[in-house]
């Protein structure tokens, strides 16, 4: 059976996602051709970016949509991260946006980072996680090695979701975050914390070791 969207819908997803390319791209969190970005459509349909497009000269052309196995319902060529985003959109219902992106901060402290989790806790912009109500919890984000078969990484971030629950984004080692939200403006929301936080995770390591 064809998975079913709104091209309404999918026309609105189209603006949004460049809209915010553009943003991101402005940021230095999306460099050159890097990162994808999704929206849901439905149940089983989602709005992606093709691969190997400019993320901050991104266009509707740019954007296709795709059922949860990852292939094409539209024109246009998936990236190769695409089971990422459909995994998480599988798990979760409530889960409306999903962003990747490769941000300096990001991609370098995750490549120095000797643990396989990332804990943060006692900041204020926590609470800018949805749920998150106190600088006193604990927000951790998992950390993946970058494994090129993203079939087999999209399974082992779900077996750990599973395991550890679903948080509210993970880290690929010495290549970018995946964070997610109920849309893309509280998506955009918890990729703006993530950066800030993990910003003052590294520059509380070259202080310490100054």
């Amino acid at each position: 059976m064809t998975a079913q969207f709104d091209q309404h819908a999918f026309e609105q997803a189209a603006e949004e996602l460049c809209r915010y390319g553009r943003i991101l791209y402005a940021n230095n969190w999306s460099p050159a051709t890097s990162s994808n970005y999704s929206v849901r459509l439905s149940a089983d349909a989602c709005a992606l970016t093709s691969s190997g497009k400019h993320k901050g000269e991104l266009t509707p052309a740019d954007i296709l949509a795709v059922n949860m196995h990852g292939e094409p319902l539209t024109q246009g060529k998936p990236s190769a991260e695409t089971l990422l985003h459909t995994q998480l959109y599988q798990r979760d219902a409530q889960i409306g946006a999903v962003l990747h992106t490769h941000s300096p901060t990001v991609v370098l402290l995750s490549q120095i980072w000797a643990q396989d989790s990332l804990s943060i806790t006692g900041w204020e912009l926590q609470k800018a996680f949805a749920g998150e109500t106190t600088h006193e919890g604990t927000v951790t984000f998992p950390i993946f090695a970058n494994d090129q078969d993203i079939a087999r990484l999209a399974s082992e971030v779900e077996q750990s979701m599973k395991n550890n629950g679903q948080g509210h984004a993970y880290l690929i080692r010495g290549h970018g975050v995946y964070t997610w939200g109920k849309d893309l403006a509280e998506c955009f929301r918890h990729l703006e914390a993530i950066e800030h936080l993990l910003g003052y995770q590294l520059e509380l390591l070259k202080l310490r070791q100054s």
